[in-house]
């Protein structure tokens, strides 16, 4: 479920602008340990013979604190992730360090060169999972409030993203685990159901 939650939630890390890092508190700490256990359910759920149909809803606070917490793996140079869903669609937002996210890869495409340095960044993409499938179409990626063109960003993530992570692009499809039927991007919260 680990790799769901990072696979769904990173595939709109074709990064995302600055938030405001959220102070350490025990409501943070509270909300790690609920979507640990919330994740260890679906893992043991998934195993069953006749796993529950009833949805298991992580709410915004949960994943983002479960991001600030370090538990799910980011690419070099991304920082900062927050995400905000609504009826079938999220925004993620982050800090960028192109430089470190390239890792020494460079490119002579002038079309390019916008990705370098530290950036803010915000993506919005339309997600959700049906029949055991995760899908994932990224709408609009800003820089420094600046929409990036759409065959700009296709080049950005043939280039430098998809040689490290093969299942990120602007339009992804994957498997999704522990017998996950559907996922559902709600008011501030992700619904899953297992079947």
């Amino acid at each position: 479920m680990r790799a769901l939650l990072a696979i769904l939630l990173a595939c709109v890390l074709v990064p995302a602008e600055n938030y405001p890092p959220q102070t350490k508190s025990s409501s943070n700490s509270g909300a790690v340990a609920s979507m640990e256990h919330k994740l260890q359910y679906i893992e043991s759920n998934g195993v069953s013979a006749h796993p529950d149909p009833a949805s298991t809803e992580f709410t915004e606070h949960e994943i983002n604190a479960y991001f600030q917490a370090g538990k799910v793996d980011l690419p070099a140079g991304v920082r900062s992730v927050n995400f905000q869903g609504q009826p079938g669609f999220m925004t993620a937002t982050t800090r960028v360090d192109f430089d470190q996210l390239k890792a020494g890869r460079n490119s002579s495409n002038p079309l390019l060169a916008i990705f370098s340095g530290l950036h803010d960044v915000v993506v919005t993409a339309h997600a959700h999972g049906a029949r055991g499938q995760g899908i994932v179409h990224v709408d609009s990626v800003s820089l420094d409030a600046v929409e990036i063109p759409r065959f700009v960003l296709q080049l950005f993530v043939e280039k430098y993203l998809q040689p490290k992570y093969p299942n990120v692009g602007l339009d992804s499809r994957f498997g999704l685990p522990d017998r996950i039927d559907t996922a559902r991007v709600g008011e501030h919260r992700l619904m899953v159901t297992q079947k």
